[in-house]
């Protein structure tokens, strides 16, 4: 009976937990909570990054002779546009806004172009502007509609040279058209070589050097949400195959593609090719922070491979 009794005694008494095996329990829960809040931070980003930039445009600026236009793609949207009429055997530009914006970004081109003879073709990509679509895509099916507006100009004016301006997924979706498209001159301006690379500055920029390991749950979202992968949305893998002539510019103060991402793409083009490098720019003003010099040069380059 007094062994019983003292079994019993020590059953009762209280457990004595290892303190290390306790603080390692309490790390492994608070990175595992980390872990899911930053997944959950991820896809909530994902989906604002893919959703859909749809706004009213409004009238056409009176200052123009601008012909509202519209274009299927086989990106699935039906495509809105002006299309502008210059003067015939001088050729016609495509136009490519960047992400999350639409025609009226390329206005101020527009005026110039026009102004210099040519006729200009300014639209919205699918998921921009009044041309509805599901998702924004960084130049996936921004590529169709790239095909699209070429050839719409094709048909409406089968004659002219033609000639693009796109800038960072204007420029993206212009490289990954596939077949390359039926243009003479490309100016590719601030275009990312890789998307990994695109959403890495984008989130260094927001979130300093920890930002870029956040990249993986942004990359891993396209295949399961958009049905393409990261390795579709490479135009440094493209440019090489393009053999019209491409003038590339970027600003050195661009941290969204930086200097070197856009040598990077330069040097992986085919020839003939041409960098500028806008001393001081950032990623979306080159036109405006430069407007002379850089009219002077988009002008002298679709002058000597338009006419």
């Amino acid at each position: 009976m007094p062994k019983l009794h003292r079994r019993n005694a020590r059953s009762k008494l209280p457990r004595v937990i290892n303190p290390l095996k306790r603080r390692r329990k309490i790390i492994a829960r608070i990175f595992f909570a980390a872990v899911l809040v930053f997944i959950v931070f991820a896809v909530a980003a994902g989906t604002v990054l893919i959703s859909p930039n749809n706004c009213v445009i409004g009238k056409p600026p009176s200052d123009l002779p601008i012909e509202s236009v519209k274009f299927a793609s086989s990106s699935g949207a039906t495509l809105h546009g002006w299309f502008i009429s210059g003067q015939p055997g001088n050729g016609v530009i495509v136009l490519m806004h960047g992400i999350r914006g639409n025609r009226l970004q390329m206005l101020d081109r527009a005026r110039f172009l026009f102004h210099a003879g040519y006729s200009v073709l300014l639209f919205d990509f699918q998921g921009h502007g009044e041309s509805i679509g599901k998702h924004i895509t960084a130049g996936y099916l921004e590529s169709r509609d790239a095909t699209a507006a070429v050839n719409f100009v094709h048909q409406k004016l089968p004659k002219e040279k033609i000639g693009v301006i796109g800038g960072s997924m204007g420029g993206a979706a212009a490289l990954l058209a596939k077949p390359p498209l039926q243009v003479n001159a490309m100016i590719l301006e601030s275009v990312y070589p890789t998307i990994n690379q695109a959403i890495e500055d984008r989130l260094e920029v927001r979130f300093g050097w920890l930002g870029k390991f956040g990249t993986p749950f942004l990359t891993w979202q396209l295949k399961p949400r958009l049905g393409f992968g990261a390795d579709d949305l490479c135009p440094i893998q493209q440019v090489g195959k393009i053999t019209v002539s491409k003038l590339f510019i970027a600003g050195t103060e661009d941290h969204l593609t930086t200097p070197q991402e856009s040598k990077d793409l330069f040097n992986a083009a085919a020839n003939p090719k041409q960098l500028w490098l806008v001393e001081g720019a950032g990623h979306a003003d080159v036109d405006r922070f430069a407007k002379v010099e850089y009219e002077k040069r988009v002008l002298d380059f679709l002058a000597k491979n338009l006419n």
